[in-house]
């Protein structure tokens, strides 16, 4: 699908519009700040758009003011007594030092990392990350299998990689579904939500009426569960466009 862009402000707003072959224009409002993106129909022109966002303007700056206030965990410095969020419960860390293979376990409440002695920050970040990743390639797997029966479809292909604005996005073209590694800290509903939404895109590109009709047929609760993943708190990094 070939796509042309502008950017353009109203009243304060930096707007960022994506003219596609579309039938629906449709807003959205990015973490951490708000960042605002259109996607529009190609016979729309800028007075159109612009137009549309000023419509929708009451319901953007409460997107805005709610992804601001959003609590945001601190930058993770991987010791002893800090807390992470796995599968949407805060769990306090314990930094095991011995000899053996590096590993990280759940514990009751605890998150259990186990490293060599001296192991770097970062170190026990990566093996953290591999360590998430590993739990959400699981998830995913059992959920696309529970899914692809319910919805009549087939996913080719799947990949989780970190995501600086969507929490999933699904190629038509290709059928290629790729997952935010962060959804591995967020609760199981929000994760099945996110997989069920990027299934849904095989039988509507957009998001308009027909894919809302959708997903309240299939997950008839997911416009809770999208809300309750975006107010989860976010991690604490430079999120910026594309």
């Amino acid at each position: 699908m070939s796509t042309t862009s502008a950017h353009f402000a109203v009243r304060g707003i930096d707007v960022q519009v994506v003219y596609k072959d579309i039938k629906n224009l449709h807003i959205g409002v990015y973490p951490p700040m708000g960042r605002v993106r259109v996607a529009a129909p190609r016979q729309l022109d800028d007075d159109q758009v612009r137009l549309a966002v000023i419509q929708r303007l009451p319901w953007i700056k409460r997107q805005q003011d709610r992804l601001r206030s959003a609590q945001r965990q601190s930058v993770r410095e991987m010791v002893t007594g800090e807390s992470h969020y796995v599968w949407g419960v805060r769990r306090r860390l314990k930094v095991i030092e011995r000899p053996g293979r590096p590993h990280a376990e759940i514990d009751g409440d605890r998150l259990l990392l186990y490293m060599p002695v001296g192991a770097s920050d970062e170190r026990r970040r990566h093996l953290l990350d591999q360590w998430y990743r590993e739990q959400l390639r699981q998830a995913v797997h059992a959920l696309i299998e529970r899914w692809e029966p319910k919805l009549g479809v087939s996913v080719p292909w799947w990949g989780i990689r970190r995501m600086k604005t969507k929490w999933g996005s699904c190629n038509r073209e290709t059928r290629r579904l790729w997952f935010n590694s962060e959804l591995a800290k967020k609760h199981p509903e929000c994760l099945e939500y996110v997989v069920v939404h990027e299934m849904v895109h095989y039988l509507e590109r957009g998001h308009g009426p027909r894919f809302s009709g959708l997903m309240d047929g299939f997950l008839p609760d997911w416009r809770s569960r999208r809300d309750a993943l975006n107010a989860a708190p976010l991690s604490e990094e430079q999120w910026t466009g594309h």
